[in-house]
């Protein structure tokens, strides 16, 4: 049998483009690099960096001009229900794990890995995302600040659940997915509702807030929920400065059970990459993106379950998947059936290095700024006008950002956990 693969990683690529081995059951496959994965996984990063540009800043300034106003919108999230640009960046990183999985799978089981060391690993990387994203949310903070809502660890805590998934036959993993979603929202379902004189200001809710549900969707409302009252418990359990209240945008550490969802969707497509191997499973992607966007929308507008990101909302896991899964379809059909790979490589460059990409963005921002201001001077960001001091600013660090990244993936180092 002589089968072709594309190779993932679950967090960085190797750098080869192909690679040859011999496999004890799996007789020989050849190894080809997934580049719509990593381009994929690219823009997603580069999106998350791009936070540097500043729009709602430039915004502000031109505050008559629609463009602006679409910009600013799309690289921030939204206040509640809804979707912007922004709000895709968790959901596609989380996928993008679930599509990875199959692939590092394979390649460890090539090195001869058995399956309790696998497992050993991947707990040692669930773990270790776990404590880089609180290291992350500690950066400025006097004392350890345990907070569980940040990227990497709602996908560490979900990570080994992902994996032992993986060794599952299909049908166990679509039961999974749908035990997952509907357990989670029958748990929201039944949380008893807060009694009409609840005081919201108490949990971070303001005033003028235009969001508050009524009915059967309040049950999904800012802080006055099942993920809410148990953060209230969970978070006091470990030290802090001050007590936990609530979360000032509403995010939940229970949040990592629908991202869990979201992972195995991503696991789905990455199954199906590798069945369809050296074919793309492109109509089949499209088919389940419109699928998933269309129960979403659905579950959205009936109120059964609002499509909110913050909380993450089982409709928001479908809604959010489904436009995954288009997304992938049109990298897969651009460069791999059409074959049109050259403008990939800025993505392709972040991409291979999501780990160290995602660290430089939390990282370095006021670092290379105050860098450029001190050797540059103000004077060079104001060549347009004070307007677009903030974008012309944020996009020299943004060059820097990709200058490092490039010169990473030149030499061949790719950060791994």
């Amino acid at each position: 049998m002589h089968q072709v693969l594309h190779a993932q990683e679950a967090t960085v690529a190797i750098p080869e483009t192909v690679v040859t081995t011999k496999l004890r059951p799996l007789d020989n496959i050849t190894v080809v690099r997934n580049l719509a994965v990593d381009a994929y996984r690219g823009l997603v990063m580069l999106l998350m960096m791009g936070e540097v540009l500043q729009f709602s800043k430039v915004y502000a300034y031109f505050n008559h001009s629609l463009f602006w106003k679409i910009l600013a919108f799309n690289q921030t999230h939204t206040e509640w229900s809804g979707c912007s640009v922004h709000d895709m960046i968790q959901p596609s990183f989380s996928f993008l794990v679930g599509v990875a999985l199959p692939y590092s799978i394979r390649s460890r089981q090539r090195k001869g890995a058995a399956f309790p060391k696998m497992l050993a690993h991947t707990i040692w990387r669930s773990l270790l995302l776990i404590a880089l994203g609180i290291f992350l949310r500690s950066m400025n903070s006097s004392q350890t600040y345990f907070t569980f809502e940040d990227t990497l660890t709602q996908i560490g805590l979900g990570y080994t659940f992902l994996f032992l998934l993986a060794f599952r036959p299909t049908r166990d993993q679509w039961i999974a997915f749908g035990a997952i979603l509907f357990g989670y929202w029958l748990a929201w379902a039944l949380y008893p509702l807060p009694g009409p004189n609840f005081n919201y200001a108490a949990v971070g809710v303001p005033a003028d807030w235009h969001h508050l549900y009524t009915g059967f969707r309040a049950h999904w409302n800012k802080n006055s929920n099942l993920g809410q009252a148990f953060d209230l418990w969970f978070l006091n359990l470990f030290p802090r400065e001050h007590p936990f209240l609530f979360n000032e945008g509403g995010y939940l550490t229970l949040s990592f059970i629908p991202t869990l969802g979201t992972m195995i969707l991503g696991l789905f497509a990455g199954q199906w990459f590798v069945a369809s191997a050296p074919k793309q499973p492109i109509r089949r992607f499209l088919t389940t993106g419109v699928i998933l966007l269309a129960i979403g929308v659905f579950l959205h507008f009936t109120g059964i379950c609002p499509i909110v990101k913050r909380i993450w909302t089982p409709s928001w896991t479908l809604f959010s998947g489904g436009i995954c899964f288009l997304v992938l379809s049109a990298f897969s059909w651009i460069i791999d059936v059409k074959q049109r790979r050259g403008w990939a490589f800025p993505l392709i460059v972040v991409g291979t290095n999501s780990i160290a990409a995602y660290l430089i963005a939390h990282m370095w921002e006021e670092f290379i700024k105050s860098n450029l201001l001190i050797n540059l001077g103000p004077k060079p960001f104001l060549l347009f006008g004070p307007g677009l001091q903030p974008l012309l600013l944020g996009a020299s660090i943004l060059l820097m950002y990709w200058l490092f990244l490039f010169w990473m993936y030149r030499r061949k180092i790719f950060l791994r956990i």
